[in-house]
């Protein structure tokens, strides 16, 4: 009887193992993945903004850094 239970279990084991691949393969084929031209703009603009908001924050500590060399 025991060895049922352990069969039973192992083979439980592996239906979820497979099940799971399957699910995940389902899931993966209903994804919509992006246009190559929407992915370049989505790059640009995420680059843009990085650039803009370093060089806005690199002006902000230029300016906080002379007033408080001003202070000091």
């Amino acid at each position: 009887m025991a060895k049922k239970k352990a069969a039973a279990s192992t083979k439980n084991k592996g239906n979820r193992v497979i099940r799971y691949f399957r699910e995940v393969r389902a899931e993966v084929s209903k994804i919509v993945w992006p246009s190559r031209a929407a992915t370049i703009n989505l790059t640009l603009i995420v680059l843009g903004v990085t650039t803009a908001m370093s060089i806005g924050l690199g002006v902000i500590d230029w300016v906080f850094s002379k007033l408080f060399t001003l202070i000091i």
